[in-house]
């Protein structure tokens, strides 16, 4: 929400049949069902959660593509949220934006999981990183 207490953006797990989990991402306020047959609004953004049957090396943990019949990524979040060391990249592979572990300045003492840094370049959305951010929270928790 905005200072005024306004929905920025709405965040949506798509029901779909299949393997792949599927958000979309809406500009302000959807409403109750935000399903794509029942709005009149279209999504900004929609994310894939990457799988990964082979358990390779590869950290990818989603794609996030301009729309939903967009066939190349927009962004690619790669890292481990759970550790909270992640970073989105462009589709240029430049990082937009980076979420660490916040460091304690005395050695022992610890913030926890729930602290954490978002960093975020000049030129990339600070609402849409905190989205993402939100977003992988709904993924990985």
């Amino acid at each position: 929400m905005d200072g005024s207490g306004n929905p920025i953006f709405t965040i949506c797990k798509r029901k779909k049949l299949g393997l792949v989990d599927n958000w979309l991402i809406y500009e302000g306020e959807v409403g109750e069902n935000c399903s794509i047959k029942t709005t009149s609004k279209k999504p900004i953004y929609s994310v894939k959660k990457n799988l990964n049957i082979m358990q390779t090396k590869l950290s990818v943990l989603a794609y996030v593509y301009g729309g939903i019949s967009e066939k190349r990524y927009a962004y690619m979040i790669e890292g481990s949220y759970a550790n909270r060391s992640c970073r989105i990249l462009d589709d240029s592979r430049r990082v937009v934006a980076e979420i660490k572990k916040k460091e304690a300045i005395n050695a022992g003492v610890s913030f926890g999981l729930s602290v954490f840094l978002l960093i975020v370049r000049s030129g990339f959305d600070s609402r849409f990183s905190m989205a993402i951010v939100l977003l992988l929270d709904q993924m990985f928790s």
